[in-house]
């Protein structure tokens, strides 16, 4: 049996029908199908109900594709043990945050592109928390939070931030010198998150109050520059502002917690040198950046 026709039914077991798993693997929908078509046919059963929504898995759909993943990994990993420097081939797809992955992260995946011409890298840029399994992928680069307590993660990098503001808020409205000060003043939020502080070796956690929100650091970044109020952002984020002016440090007696920047993967026996790769190329673009994020002590 073709391992590439495992490799699909893989595919369009996972993403639920056979136009979202053609799209992932850069196929046409009819290969996809004919590919379906051909196992079934060997094997003598049916693996997918199709419905009018997509296709469900049969109960021999469901013994079947778990088969049919630990096999394609194993061939994955017999290749790479056999080639360990080889080209990196196939479709390798990642998911980064849109708030500093296009800016930040982006030249990473390119340079990986350089590097490795046979392959093909499909990035999705999203700050939603996306399921690496059922939507198909095969790592995220994600920072600080990983509520995937099932995934296996890297650290990569470190991810610090700080408190700011404009000099002309300072000006207007003074500046906060404890965490119990900050109600006092315009919060600039993703949502109705907490903040926290570091009072010597405890964490202070407030809950801010503010009537501008957005889901994107770089938008909140632009709105404490323009004076609209105090603002908890990660480094990588405020350094341009800083270096000219634009925001200032505040209540820098009690600093942010230090968060981290990992790449994570499903769940399984190794990385594949896709990821191994990637993961590499991570932690050397973090070292080479520590001006910009900070020195992972």
């Amino acid at each position: 049996m073709d391992i590439e026709h495992l490799r699909t039914f893989v595919a369009v077991a996972d993403a639920g029908g056979v136009t979202a798993a053609a799209r992932r693997l850069g196929l046409s929908k009819s290969i996809v199908s004919r590919r379906l078509l051909r196992i079934e046919a060997q094997l003598g059963v049916q693996l997918l109900a199709r419905t009018t929504r997509g296709a469900a898995l049969t109960e021999a759909g469901i013994t079947f594709r778990e088969h049919a993943a630990r096999a394609s990994a194993e061939i994955d990993r017999a290749r790479e043990t056999i080639i360990p420097n080889g080209e990196l081939r196939g479709v390798f797809r990642v998911a980064m945050p849109l708030t500093f992955g296009p800016t930040h992260f982006a030249p990473v995946i390119a340079e990986m592109a350089r590097r490795h011409p046979q392959l093909q890298i499909h990035t999705s840029y999203s700050d939603r928390f996306v399921d690496l399994i059922s939507e198909g992928f095969d790592c995220a680069i994600r920072g600080a939070y990983l509520p995937d307590s099932n995934l296996i993660a890297r650290r990569v990098g470190p991810i610090l931030g700080k408190l700011v503001a404009s000099p002309a808020y300072v000006r207007a409205h003074g500046s906060p010198q404890t965490p119990a000060e900050i109600a006092s003043h315009q919060a600039l939020m993703q949502g109705t998150e907490t903040w926290q502080f570091l009072d010597g070796g405890k964490i202070v956690t407030v809950q801010p109050q503010g009537r501008f929100k957005a889901d994107s650091a770089t938008a909140l970044a632009a709105a404490a520059a323009a004076d609209l109020g105090i603002a908890w952002l990660p480094d990588c984020i405020t350094y341009e502002y800083l270096a000219s002016g634009a925001l200032v440090p505040i209540m820098t007696g009690y600093p942010v917690p230090a968060g981290a920047t990992f790449v994570v993967r499903p769940p399984g026996q190794h990385p594949t040198r896709k990821v191994r790769v990637l993961t590499e190329m991570m932690i050397e673009y973090f070292a080479r950046n520590s001006d910009i994020w900070g020195r992972d002590d």
